[in-house]
């Protein structure tokens, strides 16, 4: 089984390698991508696609493929501020890895709100890394069907200075990529 933040750390580490590829899919309509997948046989080795703030890439892996979304905010001088992923397993489950920035405390983890709903329970955060620090947990289905009909996710946390922090996540875009992503899973 594939750890679910091994696409996260690929995508961090190597990013600026599937820069001109990302380039090359998001020029083209979903529509149009689609197309490109059914020209070629057995689909290409990876594909990336974009719906309106969420981008869905799929790779070939050891004759699997591997399917993600993810959506990256950056500020002004090209630093990433954050990045979320959400990712369909094996068993049918879905998971979401987070990357949130330094300077946060970490004991009391990240707890998610979808618009002005109750927040859900916090969720701790994995380790850090040189870009940031992960929270890796699982998303259940009615979780999920809130996702799809809302259209922020609030990433609450703490500062070190012990003041609250939002980072507002678009949900524009999601449901179409999460369903794009179950379809080319399938294939």
């Amino acid at each position: 089984m594939q750890d679910p933040r091994v696409g996260l750390h690929m995508k961090l580490g190597f990013k600026a390698v599937s820069a001109c590829g990302a380039i090359l899919f998001s020029l083209m309509s979903p529509a149009s991508a689609q197309q490109q997948v059914a020209a070629v046989p057995d689909g290409p080795s990876s594909l990336r696609e974009v719906y309106q703030d969420w981008s869905v890439a799929c790779s070939v892996r050891d004759k699997a493929r591997t399917c993600s979304l993810s959506q990256d905010q950056v500020q002004q001088n090209g630093q990433r501020l954050l990045a979320v992923e959400i990712a369909g397993r094996a068993d049918g489950s879905t998971t979401a890895t987070l990357l949130l920035p330094f300077g946060i405390l970490l004991d009391q983890g990240v707890t998610l709100q979808i618009d002005d709903q109750p927040p859900l329970s916090p969720q701790r955060f994995r380790t850090c890394l040189p870009t940031g620090c992960l929270a890796v947990f699982a998303i259940d289905r009615p979780v999920l069907g809130k996702l799809r009909g809302g259209s922020v996710l609030k990433l609450n946390v703490t500062t070190d200075a012990e003041t609250p922090l939002t980072f507002p996540v678009s949900l524009h875009g999601l449901t179409a990529a999460l369903d794009r992503m179950v379809a080319l899973s399938a294939r």
